[in-house]
């Protein structure tokens, strides 16, 4: 890959932008109205959808079913990457090309730099390499910072990425195993979007931290715009900077922090019709959603979003992976819901991972939120949605137990009880 040479050129090109523009991470600003806790809460979406296709135009990908015991029903699902049970040697090891698209947003008078947010990406758990067999720390019960531990022996030792570790843990593929699905960046040009008043504003949260306001539906014609532009082999992720999103005619009511979807292009082309998968997702400040010394939502910052949508992107390309119905009391937002979306339980929930020097001093109103790490997103395996126990697909919890392999990505970390058993019905 050539993370290291991109870094570097684009940590140039964050500092020369930082002394150029107006931070969004700024403090307290009159034209911003402020947003109180109780509002500000976390949301992802999805946008589209594709009929999957006779198609090389598109990212690699597999086709499984599993039988829930539960209903009866053996469901399928589409999946990136190499077919876990039937690959062998190097063509179980996948790289899809991720095109990193920067974007400028300007409302309300400022400027929200997407370039500003790449380097301090390209450096995080979802492009950079790390040891999984440990993390520093965890989201507690009280979705709050807890105590780290052991997160994966299967991968200890191991420098992988984000997903490719999630996915290896999903399949219970440790140790010498050739399974992968890795990620290769390369950046696009930035692109500029200019949210009028009557689809933007700005928001202060309690901890003075400034962030654009734009509506769902406007945006999302804005990403769809873009998808023109896209090669339908790579996953083209379209990066903002502290850019939310509201839904209906209330700023308030808030906020949409990243989605993933897909759309089918092309459909007289011989049977070869191009199927386009994307993602959008913000670089959330510290300081927005992360209350101070590590309280409430603690690991909702930096790539949280990121890496939901790629994992949710991973595990449901085409958005047509449904399952059972599921309801979980830790994301109420989505109802019940029978969409396989491996990140929506498991929302404000995650670890500790690699090492953040971007954004890590005081909050505007003085306060500390960050700590010096990133914050992956804890993401809900494949058995889970499934109703599968005895478990025998995922790597095993980091204590023996009855259902012997882990349901979510953290195992043994992820403190609430809906997570050491299957999903349960509506």
């Amino acid at each position: 890959m050539h993370t290291r040479r991109i870094l570097a050129a684009w940590a140039a090109l964050a500092l020369l932008t930082t002394l150029l523009t107006i931070g969004p991470a700024s403090g307290a600003n009159p034209q911003a109205q402020q947003i109180s806790d109780d509002q500000l809460n976390a949301k992802f979406a999805t946008v589209g959808g594709a009929q999957v296709l006779p198609t090389e135009r598109t990212v690699a990908h597999w086709f499984g079913s599993t039988l829930d015991p539960s209903d009866g029903v053996t469901y399928g699902y589409n999946m990136v990457g190499a077919d876990p049970y039937n690959c062998a040697g190097s063509a179980c090891d996948v790289t899809v090309e991720a095109d990193i698209v920067p974007v400028v947003v300007n409302v309300g008078g400022l400027t929200f730099d997407g370039n500003s947010v790449v380097a301090a990406t390209l450096a995080s758990p979802q492009f950079a390499l790390n040891d999984y067999a440990t993390t520093t720390a965890a989201t507690n019960s009280a979705f709050a910072r807890g105590a780290g531990g052991a997160l994966s022996a299967g991968q200890a030792g191991l420098q992988l990425q984000l997903q490719d570790a999630t996915q290896r843990i999903q399949f219970n593929e440790g140790g010498s195993s050739p399974y992968h699905l890795r990620l290769n960046p390369h950046l696009l040009p930035a692109v500029t979007v200019n949210v009028p008043a009557n689809h933007g504003t700005l928001l202060q949260s309690g901890r003075g931290v400034v962030f654009a306001d734009v509506n769902y539906g406007w945006w999302v014609s804005q990403i769809k715009n873009q998808l023109t532009k896209a090669d339908p082999t790579h996953l083209p992720i379209y990066l903002t900077d502290n850019v939310l999103l509201f839904q209906g005619k209330d700023i308030f009511n808030c906020c949409v922090i990243g989605f993933h979807g897909a759309a089918t292009q092309n459909t007289g082309s011989n049977g070869n019709a191009k199927v386009q998968t994307f993602a959008w997702a913000s670089y959330i400040s510290p300081g927005i959603y992360a209350r101070a010394n590590g309280g409430l939502y603690w690991n909702l910052q930096d790539i949280h979003p990121l890496s939901h949508e790629i994992a949710e992107w991973a595990d449901d390309p085409f958005v047509n992976n449904t399952v059972e119905p599921w309801l979980t009391p830790t994301a109420p937002q989505y109802g019940c819901t029978d969409i396989l979306e491996t990140g929506d339980p498991v929302v404000g929930i995650g670890f500790a991972m690699g090492t953040n020097t971007f954004r890590q001093g005081p909050n505007p109103n003085g306060s500390q939120s960050a700590d010096g790490y990133y914050h992956p997103e804890d993401e809900v395996l494949l058995p889970w949605f499934m109703r599968t126990a005895p478990n025998l697909v995922t790597e095993p919890t980091q204590a023996a137990s009855t259902n012997v392999g882990r349901y979510t990505l953290m195992g043994d970390l992820n403190p609430f009880a809906g997570f050491r058993n299957p999903a349960t019905g509506c």
